[in-house]
């Protein structure tokens, strides 16, 4: 069983890693590679070893990576996007997974030369350090978003609060899957609850328990992380 405490430091470690994950999970669950501060030598082994999206939070750093390894793997935005790095972002990712507010969308729908297909990062835990729509405002956000001619709502994402005990994910996953349903039940126009983004290292099969079709995972694959 793979751990995220694990040092993968060698195309064999990173392998023996995604084996391991992809035996934990359905194979209708997308497993994403977290890419900050990673090589690109290890990632081009993650692809090797059947990666094929992976997630990035920094415009500067997706840029480097991009040219290296467009044609090789779906590129998603994960990180916080400021809307001076928004074109460029577009340029790179098939999927902004961290969006998260209307006026961003709105600015994204002005810059998007085709349709862009977008994630809505959700403040689960209600937290003012981390970027994401309340719960409560969910519905009324998502209103104003579908109706934007160039942005595809495909789904939520969210980063949960950070537990010692990765079981303190549960109740949060489950209330994502809660708002998912709901939200796929109204029938929104232009809105696809399609993917519902959630769980990371520590808390992937407890999320994948709770309905995630995707999840993001770095430190169990690659190891701790270490500065390029």
């Amino acid at each position: 069983m793979p751990s995220s405490g694990r040092c993968a430091n060698s195309s064999m470690g990173i392998r023996e890693n995604i084996n391991g994950i992809k035996k934990e999970i359905p194979k209708e669950v997308t497993l994403l590679a977290a890419t900050k501060d990673r090589t690109v030598e290890e990632i081009k082994e993650a692809i090797k070893s059947g990666i094929a999206v992976i997630g990035e939070n920094y415009v500067q750093e997706a840029e480097k990576k991009y040219a290296a390894l467009k044609n090789k793997a779906a590129f998603h935005f994960i990180g916080r996007l400021q809307k001076n790095k928004i074109k460029k972002v577009l340029e790179i990712c098939s999927l902004i997974q961290s969006v998260d507010s209307a006026g961003l969308a709105e600015e994204m729908d002005k810059k998007a030369a085709n349709k862009a297909d977008i994630l809505l990062q959700v403040n689960i835990g209600k937290e003012k350090t981390k970027g994401g729509i309340l719960p409560g405002n969910l519905v009324s956000e998502i209103k104003k978003i579908s109706k934007l001619h160039n942005i595809r709502i495909k789904g939520l994402m969210c980063i949960e609060p950070y537990g010692e005990n990765p079981e303190d994910a549960r109740a949060y996953f489950k209330e994502m899957k809660r708002l998912f349903c709901l939200i796929k039940k109204q029938r929104i126009p232009d809105v696809e609850m399609k993917i519902l983004s959630m769980g990371m290292s520590d808390t992937y099969r407890i999320a994948v328990e709770e309905g995630s079709t995707m999840v993001r995972i770095g430190t169990a694959i690659f190891g701790e992380r270490k500065t390029i």
